[in-house]
């Protein structure tokens, strides 16, 4: 079916170009030969009878149970910058993460002081790398803290990130960190301290 599709495709296009396009015989020979150039380059490059890989999207990282005061960084009004994120999450739904890292990237460099941009580009790299850290990914996260030290969303995001990577001890070392430096009366303490607990890593510091 899908080499007949792809036929089907090709004629419909010559066809349309010939009856509507107004071509001369020289630039639709030229269009075809473009076509055929397009359809062998799909038989050498192509894999068309081989399933396509699952990708991991927002949904596998579980973001709507983040607490809701870590996730108003992705809740911002539609400004620039949310735009910039708004897309980016809906290309990765779409499962078009390549075309999510590269939106967010021209959203670090529209607003390069804005630290949840840098958060959203983090969480598209982790998801284009198959849900593994990767250092672009970790730039990204730690880019972020660095423009806002104080705010909870940058070392939740890694840490989350960095867990489901499988590296649970370097997850706890970062949500440790945030718990030390949280507000007493921070209402997704508890909930940290519970993902810590889900991924065998205590709320405190081991100690020595």
């Amino acid at each position: 079916m899908g080499w007949a599709f792809l036929v089907g495709f090709v004629v419909v296009i010559m066809v349309a170009l010939w009856r509507f396009g107004k071509f001369g015989s020289s630039a639709l020979q030229f269009s075809a030969a473009a076509m055929l150039l397009a359809v062998a380059g799909y038989v050498f490059q192509g894999s068309p009878a081989q399933p396509s890989a699952s990708v991991q999207t927002p949904e596998d990282l579980n973001t709507e149970s983040v607490p809701a005061e870590m996730r108003k960084t992705f809740a911002s009004s539609m400004n620039a910058e949310g735009q910039w994120i708004a897309l980016g999450d809906a290309l990765m739904k779409a499962g078009r993460t390549r075309a999510a890292v590269s939106i967010l990237s021209e959203g670090t460099r529209k607003a390069p002081g804005n630290a949840d941009v840098w958060v959203g580009l983090g969480n598209a790299l982790f998801v284009h790398g198959g849900g593994q850290m990767n250092p672009a990914a970790q730039y990204a996260f730690e880019r972020a803290a660095s423009i806002a030290p104080n705010h909870p969303g940058p070392p939740f995001f890694f840490g989350y990130a960095l867990s489901r990577s499988g590296k649970m001890a370097e997850a706890g070392e970062v949500w440790r960190g945030l718990l030390e430096r949280a507000p007493a009366d921070a209402p997704w303490k508890a909930d940290l301290e519970q993902r810590l607990a889900e991924i065998g890593q205590s709320p405190t510091k081991p100690s020595k």
